[in-house]
């Protein structure tokens, strides 16, 4: 068996309703795709928004998604609303399910920080699904650390390392580089696939353009040569 493979790099937040619909569409894309183990799929870190709320204070509390959009993009209550119906309907082409209006996009760090936790332990994906699924569907407060603990802790990561991270800055400077690297790719915005390490592809495009990003990088990369003994 030759050893040619490809490799797709995802820059996403746990806290991007958005983020959540293109991991899945990719997914079902890898799902279908013929050459699926000789592929390397890496997921990065990227906060949409590091100055977010790290607390949820009562007299100041995280603006829920229908609010959130408002205010980011100027639109009416009416032109927010049809936008989560949007949302709505694209997450169930998926069987998935969306609670926008619970959903609370926060400070979203030390979610990443425990996300690289995980990697080391093999559960980085694992903890991805749940942390996106939490803050989608169950209006998670995803800052909060007895949240997080309780989210790590479900995915099968030990309790020690988890309380260990969440009392430190450990991998801090893990969750910077990817998003250092980000900007050096010219990416500012979640979800964004970089197929190859160069070809970057913006946002949570339909399925079919993972399936034929995933087709057109197997046909383009050439098979390595055999390694040589001497």
């Amino acid at each position: 068996m030759d050893g040619k493979r490809i490799s797709v790099e995802i820059w996403t937040d746990v806290v991007c309703p958005w983020c959540y619909l293109g991991r899945h569409r990719f997914q079902a894309a890898l799902a279908g795709f013929a050459h699926r183990d000789r592929v390397d799929v890496r997921v990065r870190s990227l906060e949409l928004d590091p100055t977010g709320p790290r607390h949820d204070d009562p007299a100041n509390p995280p603006l829920r998604v229908p609010r959130r959009i408002q205010r980011d993009l100027g639109l009416s209550p009416a032109q927010a609303d049809e936008a989560i119906t949007m949302l709505d309907r694209l997450a169930a082409e998926l069987g998935l399910r969306l609670n926008m209006a619970e959903a609370r996009p926060v400070n979203s760090f030390d979610a990443h920080r425990l996300i690289h936790l995980a990697a080391g332990h093999g559960r980085a994906d694992a903890l991805w699904d749940r942390l996106m699924r939490a803050f989608a569907t169950e209006g998670a407060l995803l800052s909060d650390h007895q949240t997080l603990t309780a989210l790590a802790l479900s995915t099968g990561l030990p309790p020690g390392p988890v309380q260990a991270v969440l009392t430190s800055d450990a991998h801090a400077d893990a969750v910077r580089a990817d998003t250092a690297k980000a900007h050096t790719l010219g990416i500012t915005g979640a979800p964004s696939f970089v197929f190859q390490h160069t070809h970057v592809i913006a946002g949570a495009q339909p399925t079919e353009v993972f399936t034929d990003l995933l087709r057109h990088s197997w046909q383009t990369t050439e098979t390595p040569p055999p390694e040589t003994h001497t």
